[in-house]
């Protein structure tokens, strides 16, 4: 499978170059007249400057419009509680972000409550899918590559996985990981609690437990203890939920019906959903284009060391990849990168 590259060349005209990109990938021969286009992308959480340029979004809809497509930008709610939680703050922070070429559509509904229940396969039986990505005809799914504190890496997969999920669906890839709290090292001292969005942890007899079944497994209480009581069991989990969640999603889509852009710009340590998503940790890549989410993030990971996201996160990126290959997304692990 080929996977088609521009470099990130600020010597080039980098939107002629995509334009370029996407004739020879064939991006946009997934749409039909009058198709209902989603535009899968995420809008960056406020204050965060590390997200794909508006500009790039405003020529993609442009394009769709020419196809004969009829394009809305979507995103879902966040689990957490920060300026994507509901509908009505995450559209305000998209124009605040500059995505107002087109309707924005929050795919899960103003709270959450539009999804339904799709099969998979892998270590999730079934999976929550946003209402709105159900209901498409077609998707274009435009990805920013970055760094991610729990798996290692954010791409296209991760963009289905999390961004085409609503709270429950998010909720329920976070879950596979598991959480422990050494008794013989904490002191109750109540950090947990205090650095947790939800106040989860609770303080019994002198020391924490965590038992809710709302807790997420974010870093945040792991990263605050002063002891480093807080580890995470099977982390690697989350890589194939994602892969899992992946699947689920892409088996609402006829075959063919979606492509795939991933833009390797500020290549951050941690990702957009954070205000402050850290150095800069590699250089700018390029764009790649195809019809895979495997071989998107694939082509990307080849293209750079990958290894210091494995560092940064304890856990092997590329197991997204290979368990996306296994449960059958159809891709390359080592695709052919055409440079254009």
């Amino acid at each position: 499978m080929t996977v088609y590259f521009v470099p990130w060349d600020a010597n080039q005209n980098l939107l002629l170059e995509a334009e370029r990109l996407y004739k020879e990938a064939g991006t946009f021969n997934c749409i039909e007249k009058d198709d209902l286009v989603a535009v899968k992308l995420h809008v960056g959480e406020l204050g965060n400057p590390s997200y794909v340029q508006p500009f790039f979004v405003h020529h993609i809809i442009q394009k769709i419009k020419e196809a004969g497509g009829k394009p809305f930008l979507t995103d879902s709610n966040t689990f957490y509680t920060a300026q994507r939680y509901n509908a009505y703050d995450h559209i305000q922070t998209a124009l605040m972000n500059g995505f107002n070429m087109a309707p924005f559509i929050v795919a899960d509904g103003l709270k959450s409550e539009n999804s339904h229940t799709i099969k998979t396969r892998g270590i999730l039986n079934e999976i929550q899918v946003s209402g709105a990505i159900i209901e498409a005809d077609a998707m274009i799914v435009v990805s920013h590559c970055k760094g991610h504190e729990l798996s290692g890496f954010g791409g296209a997969i991760k963009n289905l996985a999390m961004g085409c999920t609503p709270r429950a669906g998010k909720l329920q890839q976070h879950r596979t990981i598991g959480l422990e709290i050494d008794q013989t090292k904490c002191s109750g001292c109540g950090k947990c609690k205090v650095v947790c969005p939800f106040n989860l942890p609770e303080i019994i007899e002198g020391k924490a437990h965590n038992t809710s079944p709302l807790c997420m497994r974010c870093p945040i209480c792991r990263s605050e203890c002063p002891l480093e009581a807080i580890r995470f069991v099977n982390q690697e989990n989350i890589c194939k939920a994602l892969a899992s969640a992946a699947f689920g999603i892409l088996e609402t889509f006829k075959p063919g019906k979606v492509s795939y852009v991933n833009f390797a710009k500020d290549i951050t340590q941690y990702c957009d959903c954070l205000p402050s998503p850290g150095a800069s940790i590699m250089n700018d890549v390029g764009i790649f284009a195809t019809d895979s989410p495997v071989s998107a993030d694939a082509a990307f990971l080849r293209k750079v060391n990958y290894q210091l996201f494995n560092k940064l996160s304890n856990v092997d990126c590329m197991t997204q990849i290979t368990e996306a290959l296994n449960i059958g997304i159809p891709g390359d692990a080592n695709p052919k990168i055409q440079e254009i």
